[in-house]
């Protein structure tokens, strides 16, 4: 995935949130307006091009001077899809660009 076309995609509306990065969103205080501006200024930290589901990626961003991740692959026309989206911190992450130890998402 290039972070140039997941931009113009979010900046012209072809994405779609997923259910549970809607419960994720809600539960981690995080608006739509913050996903949008996380990932307008956001870089791929992961790229999961292997993902039997589909090529996937990890992109960190900020909004309020808050790090947001955000999970993203592709839907069937070619839409961006946010899979999850959260706040990173321990015990996963020592800060947001960098994995704890044994840290999986």
């Amino acid at each position: 995935m290039e972070i140039e076309e997941i931009k113009e995609k979010i900046k012209y509306d072809r994405y779609e949130i997923c259910f549970h990065a809607e419960k994720e969103r809600y539960a981690e205080d995080i608006t739509v307006s913050d996903l949008e501006t996380a990932i307008s200024n956001g870089e791929i930290l992961e790229d999961y091009t292997n993902d039997p589901r589909g090529p996937s990626c990890l992109i960190l961003g900020y909004s309020k001077n808050r790090p947001i991740h955000i999970v993203c692959g592709y839907t069937l026309i070619k839409w961006i899809r946010i899979i999850t989206v959260y706040i990173p911190k321990l015990p996963k992450w020592t800060n947001e660009k960098i994995r704890a130890r044994g840290g999986k998402d």
